[in-house]
């Protein structure tokens, strides 16, 4: 077994080992392998300090590649579920659990981009209301020049996607929160749904269809100028709600 790390203080309980695993279909191998591992390990039937197969195991058991296995077992180290040891191979890692994570290409499928839309609802109502409240005269400078930007993206025919995540971080930034950019950042571009959803028609229909949305960034540009939590937080959930509803309207059209 390749090693990745040596671990100090191992456990002294003996290794615990997986029971036999059956051939994975030959698609996505090491995808297969670890959705398998990291089954047995956050349902509990491998505890921690147990003790995987070695490589040769992993191998004959799941009828796969060495390359297969030790992608595999590098993925699962990544996500704090195993670690390895020095000439003793890989084990389950004490208080295991897999860390959050959202999938950028499970992002094409319209559901997918609605569920982060809905996601985002709660973080980013609550960031609006923060702004309004501590925002300082920089952060509103900054936030309406982010505005004025996508302005100018639509004014060339552009989508804006870059100029419009460029807002929703300003209005983060401004709630004096790094979280609150950290889990944008996290997102990425992805937050915006235009990213990955291309509409389809003229082009005058698709600026009226960006005008839509800057009428909304407008509302909540005002309700930050005026400190009003209530409606910065008001305009954000409007804004957020209205998309979510444009985008299931596409669902519904493309069946």
């Amino acid at each position: 077994m390749t090693t990745l790390r040596t671990r100090a203080n191992a456990p002294s309980r003996p290794p615990q080992t997986v029971a036999p695993l059956p051939p994975l279909a030959p698609r996505s191998l090491a995808h297969a392998l670890v959705e398998r591992l990291s089954g047995e390990i956050l349902s509990g039937r491998l505890a921690p300090g147990a003790q995987l197969p070695t490589e040769q195991g992993l191998i004959a058991a799941s009828g796969v590649s060495r390359t297969v296995v030790r992608e595999a077992i590098a993925a699962l180290r990544a996500e704090g579920l195993v670690v390895t040891r020095q000439g003793a191979g890989a084990f389950v890692a004490e208080g295991s659990r897999r860390p959050f994570r959202i999938d950028p290409a499970g992002l094409g499928s319209l559901a997918e981009v609605l569920a982060v839309m809905e996601l985002r609802t709660g973080i980013e109502v609550e960031a609006a209301g923060l702004a309004a409240e501590r925002a300082g005269a920089a952060d509103l400078r900054a936030i309406a020049a982010a505005y004025a930007a996508i302005e100018r993206a639509i004014a060339r025919g552009e989508p804006g996607i870059d100029e419009d995540f460029a807002f929703h971080r300003r209005i983060a930034a401004a709630t004096r929160n790094p979280q609150f950019v950290g889990f944008l950042e996290y997102l990425g571009r992805f937050i915006i749904p235009r990213q990955t959803i291309r509409v389809a028609g003229a082009a005058s229909d698709r600026v009226a269809y960006l005008r839509t949305f800057q009428k909304e960034h407008l509302a909540i540009v005002k309700a930050l100028r005026a400190r009003s939590v209530a409606k910065a937080r008001a305009a954000m959930r409007s804004h957020l709600m209205n998309s979510r509803k444009r985008y299931q309207r596409l669902v519904a059209q493309r069946g």
